[in-house]
């Protein structure tokens, strides 16, 4: 379980990833050694992965994205693994959930247009061993897009 201390550091962190150690440990209310070991100590326990940067996804050229529910036929572990290995390696997949319900697996993607969309399905989805079953929903407007957990809200 985290400390108060930590939910902040880490909300702060999400807003602001680029912030100095002295600007965090300011808008914190902590000092700057404290702040800095609680920040270590949230990346050597694994809370925090690694930093990235939030790109707009429309403003980058990639126009098209979707959700893509796949079933498949047998879950034995070679199926799997195939699965799992091969779209974990495509850049076009952001997202990848093993889920309950009525697809074994819901993946969000994203392409240039329609046309590479369109490509990926052809030369990649369908041609996965162990596919039972491909269903696409385009996105037509991203309602909200949160990539950060609710600590302060």
């Amino acid at each position: 379980m985290l400390e108060a201390q930590d939910e902040r550091v880490l909300a702060q962190l999400q807003r602001d990833a680029r912030a100095t150690n002295q600007e965090l440990a300011d808008t914190v209310g902590m000092s700057t050694s404290a702040c800095w070991r609680r920040v270590r100590a949230l990346e050597d326990g694994g809370i925090i992965r690694r930093y990235t940067a939030l790109v707009d996804r429309e403003k980058a050229g990639f126009n098209m994205s979707a959700i893509i529910h796949v079933s498949l036929e047998r879950h034995d572990t070679s199926f799997v693994e195939t699965f799992v290995s091969r779209v974990t390696a495509r850049a076009e997949v952001l997202e990848c959930f093993a889920t309950t319900g009525d697809a074994d697996y819901h993946l969000r993607v994203v392409t240039r247009d329609m046309h590479a969309y369109n490509r990926f399905l052809e030369d990649f989805m369908f041609r996965l061993p162990g596919i039972k079953h491909v269903r696409s929903n385009v996105i037509l407007k991203e309602i909200k897009l949160e990539a950060s957990l609710p600590f302060d809200k």
